[in-house]
């Protein structure tokens, strides 16, 4: 088992007012070169935006773009005419294949939206470009692992990808095991908040491990928690 461990506060920081933004991986102004991507997993950006504040149309593509908001409405606007709120417990996707442009804004003017931005390398390139977009209820992820995002689960979100998405809610003392869906894939594990052991590490809120040459390996919680984990191809 291979293991790297990237504590919170060793990210990339931009912070323009508007936005305050934690890079794990070099995006942007950041650049660590040790810290590209884990695998197919090249972004995981942890965002907070300000009320009313967001990011203008931009493109996309050849790229699988998920977005997880951890607090507050995100809305997003495309150029297929699509214009949707991305709410707290919802996941989107989108698979931006031959291009796709975009906006996403905080839905209130009150509050700020906090969400994680995410991109993985496609399996595919070219595709026709598909959006997806689902409400996974919390009490479905009570201690044991729930699957969001995953090429071939149809009770989750599809992706252009061998990559699968899973969250768990954990109370503290709860023991999970990640088994490894796909041989030679490797697994990011991100602590959304609270104390967990994963693959022999301990970790607080917002560190991670990725994990890689193993078929499974053990998480445990020292608190209530909630986690993410992320499992892509090591290489594509």
């Amino acid at each position: 088992m291979n293991t790297v461990v990237h504590k919170a506060d060793s990210r990339g920081l931009a912070n323009h007012g508007w936005l305050k933004s934690r890079h794990t991986f070099s995006f942007a102004g950041y650049y660590n070169p040790e810290r590209v991507h884990f695998g197919a997993l090249r972004v995981l950006n942890d965002d907070q935006v300000a009320g009313g504040q967001g990011f203008g149309t931009h493109p996309h593509d050849n790229m699988e773009i998920i977005s997880i908001p951890l607090q507050g409405d995100l809305e997003h606007k495309d150029s297929t005419g699509r214009n949707e709120v991305i709410k707290q417990g919802d996941v989107q996707i989108m698979s931006a294949g031959t291009g796709i442009s975009h906006s996403e804004f905080n839905h209130n003017r009150d509050k700020d939206v906090h969400f994680l931005q995410i991109w993985v390398f496609p399996k595919e390139r070219d595709i026709e470009p598909v959006y997806g977009q689902k409400t996974f209820l919390p009490e479905d992820r009570i201690n044991k692992w729930q699957t969001v995002v995953s090429p071939t689960d149809k009770s989750a979100l599809w992706i252009n990808q061998d990559s699968t998405f899973s969250l768990a809610n954990l109370e503290e003392g709860t023991e999970l095991e990640y088994e490894v869906k796909q041989p030679g894939n490797g697994v990011y594990f991100f602590v959304l908040n609270g104390e967990v052991e994963a693959a022999g590490e301990k970790l607080d809120s917002r560190d991670a491990v990725g994990v890689s040459e193993v078929d499974s390996f053990k998480v445990k919680a020292g608190s209530k928690a909630e986690v993410l984990a992320i499992e892509v191809p090591m290489e594509f």
